[in-house]
């Protein structure tokens, strides 16, 4: 039995043509085969998986801008985390979160005795933050796997490579000084923001000493040893000479010191000593 090898109708015996279609015929030609859904190449769209977007590195820019007399400080963050003191955030603008822990015990106890607080609050996340702007000085501090003893009060920031403790200064010194028994100590490897009343001066001492009368030492490393002297070898010369109790610093290491305020916070304590002898005439 024959078939055409064009169209498949059956030919008749010895048909040379097909009588359907016309096509000439081969002898013995087979039917041809026809194709079905299920031996045909189906191409079907693959579903598109979305892709996890990838984790962008963690960075963190301090920076210190001016507006209308003020100093500011501000933070670009990118899947950073920094460290505050409590209410120090201005505002911020980004995917950012503030997280507040409970302190631990040595921390309540760090804040009954210094002027910072024992919350230092968390930001995190990718966004800009700006920390409340000061008539003061900010100065960006950046350690590495140093150990910094800060005043009181001069710690405003930091990144969280930036171990926050206390340092416990000897007993004489802590009385006399003017620094308190207590201040804050900050080690590890990253930038701390110390704020201050002046411009700071980095005092390098190399097996040296430093004498400063007043309490305007607002850092020092950890190498450098403080204490409390008189001004000379006798307690009437000290009296005398008008200088009395001074601090010292020695040792190798690093001091920064703020030996004069700025124009701004001069005036507010010109403006401050003023309203206070005001009110006392008042109250007299």
């Amino acid at each position: 039995m024959a078939f055409c090898g064009n169209c498949g109708t059956q030919l008749k015996e010895g048909a040379v043509f097909c009588h359907e279609c016309g096509s000439r015929q081969d002898a013995g030609a087979a039917p041809p085969v026809k194709q079905t859904m299920s031996n045909q190449a189906i191409n079907t769209p693959q579903a598109v998986q979305s892709q996890p977007k990838p984790n962008l590195p963690s960075k963190v820019d301090f920076s210190i801008e001016e507006k209308e007399m003020l100093k500011m400080v501000k933070i670009e963050m990118q899947n950073a985390t920094i460290r505050c003191e409590a209410g120090a955030m201005y505002y911020m603008l980004g995917n950012l979160q503030i997280e507040s822990k409970m302190p631990t015990a040595g921390g309540l106890l760090k804040s009954m005795v210094t002027k910072e607080t024992a919350f230092k609050p968390t930001i995190s996340g990718t966004g800009t933050v700006y920390l409340e702007p000061s008539f003061g000085m900010f100065t960006i501090l950046e350690l590495n796997n140093e150990q910094w003893i800060l005043d009181k009060g001069a710690y405003y920031a930091s990144e969280m490579g930036i171990e926050v403790g206390m340092w416990t200064n000897k007993a004489v010194s802590g009385l006399f000084s003017g620094e308190g028994f207590f201040q804050t100590q900050v080690s590890g490897t990253g930038k701390v923001i110390v704020v201050s009343n002046g411009p700071l001066e980095e005092i390098v001492l190399n097996n040296d000493k430093l004498v400063v009368d007043g309490s305007f030492a607002v850092a020092r490393t950890a190498g450098v040893q403080f204490t409390v002297n008189k001004a000379t070898k006798g307690l009437f010369s000290s009296w005398t000479s008008g200088e009395g109790i001074v601090n010292t610093f020695t040792g190798t290491g690093k001091v920064l010191i703020a030996p004069a305020a700025n124009r701004y916070v001069s005036l507010m304590n010109y403006l401050g000593s003023i309203y206070t002898r005001v009110l006392a005439i008042k109250n007299n």
